[in-house]
């Protein structure tokens, strides 16, 4: 099972390659040490940035506000940090995608 996280300060800090601009948001599981999701919004303004926190709060069931962007504002290739409570729900998403 590939790694596509860190547990830093207690919390979760997943590497992320996000395909913005997609027909519906998705999992696409764990390839060269990322997750990858699809996102359904475009790469302007922010808006992917925002769509990619929302979808993963949603999925993950935690609060959009801990769901924070620490790097890759305006790259494909992102680190976010979770809530390390996600940990399990974020394991089973990583390694169980759903087609999109």
């Amino acid at each position: 099972m590939e790694a596509c996280y860190t547990m830093r300060n207690g919390r979760l800090d997943a590497e992320i390659k996000a395909a913005p601009g997609a027909a519906r948001n998705a999992v696409l599981g764990v390839k060269n040490g990322r997750l990858r999701v699809r996102i359904a919004a475009p790469a302007e303004d922010g808006k992917a940035n925002e769509e990619l926190r929302r979808f993963l709060a949603k999925t993950l069931g935690c609060p959009r506000g801990e769901v924070i962007l620490v790097r890759g504002e305006k790259s494909r290739l992102k680190t976010v940090s979770l809530p390390a409570a996600c940990r399990e729900k974020f394991e089973e998403i990583a390694h169980s995608p759903k087609p999109g």
